[in-house]
């Protein structure tokens, strides 16, 4: 029998990836995040439980699967910025690209939202992961801004930048989410999130005025 190429075998191991991480999430929803175990999971999807550790470190990091996407596409935005494109102005346009490509984690019209912060809001292991999330990605945009910059570590001022900008974020996919779920106009939700990322910019900017980062 041929054997697969890589190609197939990475969009086998991507759908089986998915598979679970679908899965998982219905039952987490369903019955609530700490009242499934991954054994159950597991036999829900027809693979063993080291499988299922296999493709994800974490029982959280099944519920909170487009972390992986949003952070190769966060560090490819600055490679897609034209030279000489200050690294929060290359965010900026991270921000306005992600929301026209309507990649995952920019995607305010997900089927089931409510669903998704309630089971959030009733799980201490769920909140906890999120804050967790929150201060990687505060690590990971300080260095990336950082390297964009060709600055060098520490640096305040890439710190209080990627700060602020994490929390730009957050509050801006809280707002554009509350905003569907009250319309459900994809527009508007659209428009909220993307304006209130440029006013946070703008502000970071004068926030760091006078540094590579603006």
């Amino acid at each position: 029998m041929e054997s697969p190429t890589p190609d197939r075998r990475s969009r086998k191991r991507l759908e089986t990836r998915q598979k679970i991480s679908d899965i998982a999430t219905c039952l987490f929803v369903e019955r609530g995040f700490d009242n499934v175990t991954v054994d159950e999971i597991a036999a829900a999807s027809d693979v063993s439980r080291m499988t299922v550790f296999n493709y994800f470190a974490r029982k959280e990091d099944m519920f909170y699967d487009v972390d992986d996407v949003a952070r190769q596409d966060l560090l490819a935005a600055f490679d897609r910025s034209k030279k000489g494109t200050s690294p929060l102005e290359s965010l900026r346009q991270f921000a306005h690209w992600a929301v026209a490509e309507q990649r995952p984690y920019a995607r305010f019209s997900q089927p089931g939202s409510d669903k998704f912060f309630k089971t959030v809001e009733t799980s201490d292991a769920l909140k906890s992961r999120a804050r967790a999330i929150r201060d990687e990605y505060t690590d990971l945009l300080t260095n990336a801004i950082a390297q964009a910059a060709g600055t060098r570590l520490p640096d305040p001022h890439a710190s209080l930048a990627a700060s602020m900008l994490v929390a730009a974020w957050i509050v801006a996919a809280f707002e554009a989410n509350r905003i569907f779920r009250q319309t459900r106009s994809l527009t508007r939700a659209n428009t909220t999130f993307l304006s209130l990322i440029d006013q946070s910019i703008k502000g970071i900017k004068v926030a760091v005025k006078g540094t590579p980062y603006a």
